[in-house]
């Protein structure tokens, strides 16, 4: 794997060059050599102290582009954080690609007995609510849930479009961009389109 450790109008210390390729090196046996990793380190003086040194970590796996962010009080500790989720990413990514080469999977037209199994399950319809989750939300626009997402390392998020005061969910569709979801009560369902750009007056 090849690791590029630099700095965003940041210049690196040595120290912490050494530890980002040190704490890299746990992806080298999920990885191969083909595989680019570069390690972006900012400073943003605007943020408070206790998320004001970000991030930001991409993978390039077999042409595929993963990415993941962190904002911690020091450039260690988002080492650490964004670390923890770009290797859960990277493994998921690596499941997905053995997957879809399994010979089962060739096989059984694409469903592996795993999957299978998965399948049974979700059609069973003894399955039930088994968790519940609440947490609060803020409006926010479009790019900064985009951030948000990428920032907590999830393929959704649930947020309050600032644009329209409404509850939107965003996630990321399987060729790497984004969608858009926005629960409308009571209005029809649509197939989906270019996102909707609103315009002064």
């Amino acid at each position: 794997m090849r690791t590029i450790v630099k700095g965003k109008n940041y210049e690196v210390p040595e120290r912490i060059r050494d530890y980002a390729e040190r704490k890299l090196g746990r992806l080298e046996r999920l990885l191969d050599d083909r595989t680019d990793a570069t390690v972006e380190l900012s400073v943003e003086q605007h943020r408070s102290i206790h998320d004001s040194h970000i991030v930001d970590v991409t993978l390039v796996i077999d042409g595929q582009t993963l990415r993941s962010s962190a904002a911690a009080p020091t450039h260690k500790a988002g080492i650490d954080t964004v670390l923890d989720k770009i290797e859960r990413r990277a493994v998921n990514f690596r499941e997905t690609t053995r997957v879809r080469k399994s010979p089962e999977t060739v096989r059984g037209g694409g469903l592996t007995a795993a999957a299978g199994a998965a399948a049974q399950e979700a059609e069973d319809p003894r399955g039930r609510i088994v968790k519940v989750k609440r947490f609060s939300i803020e409006p926010m626009f479009e790019e900064d849930a985009v951030a948000r997402m990428e920032e907590l390392g999830h393929s959704f998020f649930v947020f309050v479009n600032a644009e329209n005061e409404r509850i939107a969910i965003l996630y990321r569709r399987s060729e790497g961009d984004y969608g858009l979801i926005e629960p409308v009560l009571g209005g029809n369902y649509t197939k989906g389109g270019p996102p909707r750009r609103s315009t002064a007056n």
